[in-house]
Protein backbone atom coordinates (compact mmCIF):
# COMPACT_ATOMS: atom_id res chain seq x y z
CA UNK A 1 0.00 0.00 0.00
CA UNK A 2 1.34 3.50 -0.86
CA UNK A 3 2.35 5.72 1.77
CA UNK A 4 3.27 8.74 0.07
CA UNK A 5 1.34 11.79 0.28
CA UNK A 6 0.27 13.22 -3.23
CA UNK A 7 0.25 17.28 -3.35
CA UNK A 8 -0.74 18.98 -6.77
CA UNK A 9 1.72 21.47 -8.35
CA UNK A 10 -0.35 24.02 -9.61
CA UNK A 11 2.16 26.10 -11.28
CA UNK A 12 2.92 22.94 -13.73
CA UNK A 13 -0.05 23.63 -16.15
CA UNK A 14 0.93 23.39 -19.94
CA UNK A 15 -0.37 25.26 -22.54
CA UNK A 16 -0.82 23.09 -26.10
CA UNK A 17 1.77 25.67 -27.54
CA UNK A 18 4.73 24.71 -25.23
CA UNK A 19 7.29 22.02 -25.36
CA UNK A 20 7.47 19.86 -22.49
CA UNK A 21 9.51 19.82 -20.52
CA UNK A 22 12.37 22.47 -21.03
CA UNK A 23 14.71 21.89 -23.63
CA UNK A 24 17.31 22.08 -20.47
CA UNK A 25 15.76 19.91 -18.26
CA UNK A 26 17.22 16.33 -17.73
CA UNK A 27 14.32 14.60 -18.99
CA UNK A 28 14.26 16.58 -22.20
CA UNK A 29 14.41 14.19 -25.19
CA UNK A 30 12.93 15.89 -28.44
CA UNK A 31 12.12 13.61 -31.05
CA UNK A 32 14.42 12.71 -34.35
CA UNK A 33 13.11 14.53 -37.58
CA UNK A 34 14.26 11.89 -39.39
CA UNK A 35 12.54 9.09 -37.46
CA UNK A 36 9.05 11.02 -37.19
CA UNK A 37 7.30 9.06 -39.79
CA UNK A 38 4.42 10.66 -41.37
CA UNK A 39 3.51 13.87 -40.21
CA UNK A 40 -0.35 13.99 -39.67
CA UNK A 41 -1.95 15.45 -43.21
CA UNK A 42 1.23 14.46 -45.48
CA UNK A 43 0.87 11.77 -47.14
CA UNK A 44 4.05 12.23 -49.34
CA UNK A 45 6.15 10.89 -45.83
CA UNK A 46 7.76 7.67 -45.49
CA UNK A 47 5.30 5.21 -43.63
CA UNK A 48 6.46 5.05 -39.77
CA UNK A 49 9.35 2.82 -38.94
CA UNK A 50 8.44 2.73 -35.02
CA UNK A 51 8.57 -0.96 -34.15
CA UNK A 52 5.94 -2.95 -32.25
CA UNK A 53 8.22 -2.51 -28.99
CA UNK A 54 6.64 0.78 -28.05
CA UNK A 55 3.30 -0.47 -27.78
CA UNK A 56 2.78 -4.29 -28.63
CA UNK A 57 -1.20 -4.32 -27.79
CA UNK A 58 -1.96 -0.68 -30.15
CA UNK A 59 0.80 -2.43 -32.69
CA UNK A 60 -1.59 -5.70 -32.66
CA UNK A 61 -4.32 -4.10 -33.94
CA UNK A 62 -2.40 -1.86 -36.66
CA UNK A 63 -1.91 1.26 -34.88
CA UNK A 64 1.57 2.99 -36.56
CA UNK A 65 3.16 5.55 -34.01
CA UNK A 66 4.72 8.37 -36.03
CA UNK A 67 5.41 11.31 -33.83
CA UNK A 68 6.54 10.51 -30.41
CA UNK A 69 7.85 13.25 -28.04
CA UNK A 70 6.94 14.75 -24.26
CA UNK A 71 4.39 16.95 -25.79
CA UNK A 72 2.98 15.45 -28.65
CA UNK A 73 2.25 12.06 -30.07
CA UNK A 74 0.18 11.07 -33.24
CA UNK A 75 -0.39 7.79 -35.44
CA UNK A 76 -2.77 6.25 -37.34
CA UNK A 77 -4.69 3.45 -37.68
CA UNK A 78 -6.62 1.43 -40.59
CA UNK A 79 -9.65 0.41 -39.85
CA UNK A 80 -9.67 -3.73 -40.06
CA UNK A 81 -12.40 -6.24 -38.76
CA UNK A 82 -10.00 -7.05 -36.00
CA UNK A 83 -10.77 -3.73 -34.69
CA UNK A 84 -14.52 -3.66 -34.83
CA UNK A 85 -17.66 -4.35 -33.68
CA UNK A 86 -20.13 -6.76 -35.08
CA UNK A 87 -21.62 -3.80 -37.39
CA UNK A 88 -18.43 -3.37 -38.77
CA UNK A 89 -17.44 0.19 -37.37
CA UNK A 90 -14.46 0.88 -34.78
CA UNK A 91 -15.11 -0.32 -31.66
CA UNK A 92 -15.19 2.15 -28.73
CA UNK A 93 -12.97 -0.14 -26.81
CA UNK A 94 -10.55 0.49 -29.38
CA UNK A 95 -10.89 4.39 -29.58
CA UNK A 96 -10.53 4.56 -25.64
CA UNK A 97 -6.96 1.79 -26.06
CA UNK A 98 -5.42 4.35 -28.10
CA UNK A 99 -6.24 6.55 -26.03
CA UNK A 100 -4.72 5.80 -22.76
CA UNK A 101 -1.68 3.87 -24.77
CA UNK A 102 -0.52 7.65 -26.20
CA UNK A 103 -1.75 9.30 -23.25
CA UNK A 104 0.36 6.72 -21.24
CA UNK A 105 3.40 6.87 -23.92
CA UNK A 106 3.78 10.60 -23.97
CA UNK A 107 3.32 10.76 -19.32
CA UNK A 108 5.75 8.51 -19.23
CA UNK A 109 8.59 10.85 -20.96
CA UNK A 110 7.21 13.89 -19.80
CA UNK A 111 7.93 12.69 -16.02
CA UNK A 112 11.38 11.63 -16.85
CA UNK A 113 10.61 8.26 -17.80
CA UNK A 114 9.39 7.43 -15.00
CA UNK A 115 6.59 4.99 -13.99
CA UNK A 116 3.05 6.05 -14.63
CA UNK A 117 -0.62 4.46 -14.45
CA UNK A 118 -3.60 5.18 -15.78
CA UNK A 119 -5.95 6.71 -12.77
CA UNK A 120 -9.40 8.18 -15.10
CA UNK A 121 -9.56 7.65 -18.84
CA UNK A 122 -13.08 9.53 -20.52
CA UNK A 123 -14.39 9.14 -23.78
CA UNK A 124 -16.80 10.49 -26.12
CA UNK A 125 -17.50 9.14 -29.37
CA UNK A 126 -18.81 11.47 -32.01
CA UNK A 127 -18.83 9.61 -35.23
CA UNK A 128 -18.13 5.93 -36.34
CA UNK A 129 -14.95 5.14 -38.64
CA UNK A 130 -15.94 2.11 -41.31
CA UNK A 131 -13.46 -0.84 -42.09
CA UNK A 132 -11.23 0.26 -44.76
CA UNK A 133 -11.03 4.12 -43.00
CA UNK A 134 -8.11 5.48 -41.88
CA UNK A 135 -8.03 6.85 -38.20
CA UNK A 136 -5.59 9.91 -37.49
CA UNK A 137 -4.76 10.39 -33.54
CA UNK A 138 -3.00 13.19 -31.58
CA UNK A 139 -2.42 13.39 -27.89
CA UNK A 140 -0.88 16.24 -26.37
CA UNK A 141 -0.71 17.34 -22.52
CA UNK A 142 -3.37 19.14 -20.71
CA UNK A 143 -2.04 19.77 -17.19
CA UNK A 144 1.58 17.97 -16.35
CA UNK A 145 1.77 17.66 -12.41
CA UNK A 146 4.42 16.90 -9.68
CA UNK A 147 2.10 13.72 -9.46
CA UNK A 148 -0.62 13.86 -11.83
CA UNK A 149 -0.47 14.62 -15.85
CA UNK A 150 -3.90 15.01 -17.55
CA UNK A 151 -3.40 14.44 -21.52
CA UNK A 152 -6.04 14.76 -24.71
CA UNK A 153 -6.68 12.92 -27.40
CA UNK A 154 -8.36 13.22 -30.63
CA UNK A 155 -9.27 11.19 -33.18
CA UNK A 156 -10.44 11.74 -36.60
CA UNK A 157 -11.33 10.00 -39.76
CA UNK A 158 -8.58 10.82 -42.78
CA UNK A 159 -10.27 13.14 -45.58
CA UNK A 160 -9.30 10.50 -48.43
CA UNK A 161 -8.68 13.77 -51.23
CA UNK A 162 -6.57 15.43 -48.66
CA UNK A 163 -5.00 12.97 -46.26
CA UNK A 164 -5.28 15.14 -43.38
CA UNK A 165 -8.21 15.43 -40.56
CA UNK A 166 -11.54 15.31 -41.34
CA UNK A 167 -14.52 14.53 -39.01
CA UNK A 168 -13.51 14.11 -35.22
CA UNK A 169 -14.82 10.64 -34.27
CA UNK A 170 -13.84 10.70 -30.80
CA UNK A 171 -12.11 13.15 -28.10
CA UNK A 172 -10.64 11.54 -24.25
CA UNK A 173 -9.20 12.59 -21.29
CA UNK A 174 -6.40 10.42 -20.01
CA UNK A 175 -5.90 11.74 -16.58
CA UNK A 176 -2.22 9.26 -14.96
CA UNK A 177 -0.65 9.00 -11.89
CA UNK A 178 3.15 9.77 -12.47
CA UNK A 179 6.33 10.08 -11.07
CA UNK A 180 6.33 6.54 -9.11
CA UNK A 181 9.29 4.60 -8.35
CA UNK A 182 10.43 2.08 -10.65
CA UNK A 183 11.27 -1.47 -9.63
CA UNK A 184 14.02 -2.80 -10.60
CA UNK A 185 13.29 -5.49 -12.85
CA UNK A 186 11.38 -2.90 -14.68
CA UNK A 187 14.48 -0.54 -14.98
CA UNK A 188 14.93 -1.08 -18.76
CA UNK A 189 11.21 -0.63 -19.29
CA UNK A 190 11.30 2.73 -20.90
CA UNK A 191 14.67 2.05 -23.33
CA UNK A 192 12.97 1.77 -26.34
CA UNK A 193 11.02 5.21 -25.89
CA UNK A 194 13.72 6.57 -25.36
CA UNK A 195 15.53 5.36 -28.09
CA UNK A 196 12.90 6.78 -30.73
CA UNK A 197 12.26 10.20 -28.73
CA UNK A 198 16.23 11.59 -28.37
CA UNK A 199 18.10 13.35 -30.66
Amino acid sequence: MMEEKYEEDTHAHVHRTRTLPSPHHASARPVNPTNLGRVMGDATGPASTKPAELDVPLSALGFEMEEVSPSRLTGRLVVTDTCCQPFKVLHGGVSALIAEGLASTGAHMASGYRRVAGMQPSINHFRSAATGDTVLVRAVPVHIGRFTQVWEVKLWKMDAPTQGEGPQIAEARVTLLCNLPVPDEMKSAGESLRKYSKL
